[in-house]
């Protein structure tokens, strides 16, 4: 597990994007994600996948719920 922390930060990322400052975050976690990816981790894809997923949603929730 040890040899994922890139990916693994990227996913933490990814869901704090949700709630959290999305474009920070999401992007954070998409760097990461490509950077575990690059050195060849199995879930680094995976994780930049999860990040831009979760900055999406999380620009979007603060769309629809930011009043007037």
């Amino acid at each position: 597990m040890l040899d994922q922390v890139p990916s693994v930060i990227g996913f933490v990322c990814g869901a704090v994007a949700v709630l959290y400052l999305p474009v920070l975050f999401g992007l954070a976690g998409l760097v990461l994600g490509v950077v575990g990816h690059a050195r060849g981790e199995p879930l680094g894809r995976w994780a930049a996948i999860a990040a831009g997923a979760g900055m999406l949603l999380g620009t979007l929730l603060s769309i629809l719920l930011t009043p007037g």
